[in-house]
């Protein structure tokens, strides 16, 4: 248990600063509305998320990936706990409008950054059991957020909500200041000052890693398709569970809670047969029944067959998300892995509004049950997709626990790269007891 001290620790840590971020996007979400009485402006706040990202992640992966991550972390996480401990005190929507989209921006740099930081910190056995804790996590304050954020509202108000988020981040950033710094060697400043030339040969240079591993890349964006076919059915979601299906608000948000127990049920059982689930098994097992659960959700009459779909499309994607990060963490090189998934994930989030925008214009010119019906439908034939590509017995490599797919860079110009990269740079691992 020993080597499991630190994990924990940073488990920890994310549990906290996941369970303040719930309660602060729901009081967020009521004290837009009160202001304003339109549930426009309210969608603006979730608009706001994917703008922020695709205005961070053209620079943000360059710095990320030459700056101490830990330092970086706690430098974020204090001032996303400032600038949210703000937000009661803003009496105009556009100010309030222009703090969330910086929070944002925040949060868009934090994640690759910590994701960075939990590749060099666990060691590559771990790394599956960690990822389905992790997602425990997240399922268990996806469950707590909103009835802790309920009881403030009848004992407090959504401003004391809002700052219970900030106190969450603050202890967040003390506790990753126990963690160990895994880039002392590195110092804490750049070894290069960033530019618009570095920029765009972080660009080059990720264009060329993408291009001489094409799985890795094929696998990261059609993986990218599950986030956005889920983010496009979601906007309909309450629509279509109060409006179709005719379920009260109440109805709904026990609807919801059902979800919740399913990603943790999945977590859990991750977490315990670690050792017997191989990766590709859990991506592919994830992409089929989770579009299926979307599925059995669009073809519901009912309460009952609508919790059926929401608990077999959360219990799936717990596996999907766990086998998918292993995957990740194990086949892109730590030292460039900032850059890769900010880029990548810009055209994520270009497509996310894209798609979005799409599918709620159709929902509100047609029917919303054919549009969820063709989104879900569509949804399956990428999962199938995606298990004929995860599947091909000349890839298995990439999903064995017990080997590297990349080895000393031999599929690019090592050339190029090594004035980024660590000397063991190449198994995507940093020995955390060094």
């Amino acid at each position: 248990m020993a080597r499991w001290r630190y994990p924990l620790l940073l488990l920890s840590g994310i549990g906290v600063s996941n369970l303040g971020a719930w309660i602060y996007l729901i009081a967020l979400n009521l004290i837009v509305l009160d202001m304003t009485g339109s549930p426009f402006a309210v969608s603006i706040l979730y608009i706001l998320i994917p703008i922020a990202t695709l205005c961070t992640n053209v620079w943000s992966g360059s710095f990320i990936d030459r700056l101490n991550k830990r330092h970086l972390m706690i430098c974020l996480d204090l001032i996303r706990a400032v600038l949210i401990f703000l937000f009661p005190y803003m009496d105009s929507l556009i100010l309030i409008y222009v703090l969330v989209f910086i929070v944002n921006i925040a949060n868009s740099i934090f994640e690759p950054a910590s994701m960075v930081y939990m590749t060099k910190l666990i060691p590559k056995k771990d790394r599956q059991r960690f990822n389905a804790l992790r997602n425990f996590i997240h399922s268990s304050g996806f469950i707590l957020g909103p009835s802790i954020a309920g009881i403030l509202f009848v004992i407090g108000s959504p401003y004391s909500a809002i700052q219970l988020n900030a106190l969450a981040l603050f202890i967040s950033a003390i506790i990753i200041l126990f963690l160990p710094n895994l880039e002392i060697r590195e110092g804490n400043g750049m070894s290069v000052k960033v530019n618009i030339r570095i920029i765009r040969d972080d660009w080059r240079k990720i264009f060329t890693f993408s291009k001489s591993n094409r799985h890795i890349t094929l696998v990261y964006v059609l993986f990218s398709g599950i986030t956005i076919f889920m983010t496009s059915l979601d906007s309909l979601e309450a629509a279509f569970a109060t409006e179709v299906l005719s379920l009260t608000e109440s109805v709904y948000g026990f609807l919801v809670s059902i979800a919740g127990l399913g990603i943790i049920t999945g977590s859990l059982t991750n977490a315990i047969f670690t050792n017997r689930l191989k990766i590709n098994w859990l991506i592919g097992f994830g992409a089929i029944f989770t579009p299926l659960g979307y599925v059995i959700f669009a073809f519901s009459q009912n309460f009952i067959w609508a919790s059926i779909g929401f608990f077999t499309l959360t219990f799936a994607l717990s596996f999907a998300n766990t086998g998918f990060l292993t995957f990740y963490q194990n086949n892109v090189p730590v030292n460039i892995m900032g850059r890769f998934s900010s880029i990548l994930g810009m055209v994520e989030a270009l497509l996310i509004i894209i798609v979005t925008v799409t599918v709620g214009i159709f929902a509100e010119l047609l029917e919303i049950r054919p549009i969820y019906l063709i989104g879900s439908f569509a949804f399956l034939i990428l999962g199938f997709i995606i298990n004929v590509v995860i599947f091909d017995k000349s890839k298995k490599a990439y999903y064995d626990q017990d080997k590297f797919a990349i080895d000393d860079y031999s599929r690019y110009d090592k050339r190029k790269m090594e004035c980024d990269y660590e000397e063991n740079g190449a198994s995507g691992t940093t020995d955390s007891t060094k």
